[in-house]
């Protein structure tokens, strides 16, 4: 009898010492260290250590610098010229000298790859750059989120229709997040000061 009193007696003192380990783990669960937390922060910016850096890797993969940013020659050919990154098609460049009937029933782009002539007549690549008068830099998160939502200049209802060869409809699939980490992004970007010049209506549709 005192034998199986000694079994029960480790028996228990073995099942009081489990739970309380599983009590101790499940309260140190709750605990979030200072590693965890900055973990759980890069998460919410998509993998990246600020809102600002998932903006310039969106950016960069979905090919805004393509038109976007001016080229200039490189010893392989054009390239992206990112002293003025991201500042559209320059002032300073004269207009392209074309036949432009032809060409607008054909589309064409410049060797800059910032001015496009189409049929919609010719389009130039905007500055969004952080400078406020001739970038985005006096927009709201709001106003860019909208313009890319439904393709509307300055992010205005009132403003024209964002023309080719801006795919807005593909970046209008971006989720709230993604947009705001790409507003984010172009917020920190370097202010170019370069006015874009106004796109041209399509010379078949001018009065004569």
């Amino acid at each position: 009898m005192k034998k199986f009193s000694v079994v029960i007696l480790i028996f228990m003192s073995s099942l009081i010492f489990l739970f309380s380990r599983c009590n101790q783990n499940n309260d140190q669960s709750d605990i979030v260290s200072p590693k965890d937390s900055s973990r759980t922060t890069v998460a919410e910016n998509g993998g990246f250590a600020s809102q600002a850096k998932w903006g310039e890797h969106l950016v960069t993969i979905c090919g805004c610098n393509d038109c976007h940013t001016p080229k200039k020659m490189g010893i392989h050919g054009p390239e992206d010229n990112m002293d003025i990154a991201l500042s559209g098609h320059p002032a300073q460049l004269p207009e392209i000298n074309a036949d432009r009937k032809d060409i607008e029933s054909k589309g064409i782009g410049s060797t800059n790859m910032t001015e496009w002539i189409g049929p919609w007549g010719i389009s130039y690549t905007a500055n969004i750059t952080s400078d406020p008068t001739t970038g985005i830099g006096n927009w709201t998160e709001d106003q860019f989120i909208y313009c890319l939502r439904h393709g509307k200049y300055m992010g205005s209802p009132q403003g024209r229709s964002l023309l080719p060869p801006m795919p807005w409809q593909n970046f209008s699939k971006m989720s709230d997040d993604e947009l705001k980490a790409v507003f984010a992004y172009l917020e920190s970007t370097k202010p170019v000061h370069n006015i874009v010049p106004q796109p041209q209506s399509p010379v078949l549709a001018m009065k004569k």
